[in-house]
């Protein structure tokens, strides 16, 4: 039983430190734009195409993408939310 406990809990710290992880390395000047860069497909895909595009420009930005990041990390929440998705797939627009 405690192993299944510390399993999960592992898990979750996993999951939870590489989002922390993510938004640290954004937070880079320049080496955090080449992550936003690369990431780009990532925030289009959760965000939508025009709202992935504006996150991704704006972590691309070396002052601007900090501080964007750093209040996001402490909030625990995105300014610009991800993409509600029906369940039949679709985006709901």
């Amino acid at each position: 039983m405690a192993n299944e406990k510390r399993s999960l809990k592992r898990t979750i710290a996993h999951a939870a430190g590489w989002q922390v992880a993510k938004r640290a390395a954004k937070m880079v000047p320049f080496g955090g734009t080449a992550v936003a860069i690369v990431l780009v497909g990532s925030d289009i895909k959760n965000k939508g195409l025009l709202m992935g595009v504006l996150n991704s420009g704006l972590d691309a930005i070396p002052v601007l993408g900090l501080l964007k990041n750093g209040v996001e990390l402490v909030r625990r929440k995105d300014f610009i939310p991800d993409k509600k998705e029906n369940h039949n797939g679709s985006n709901g627009s």
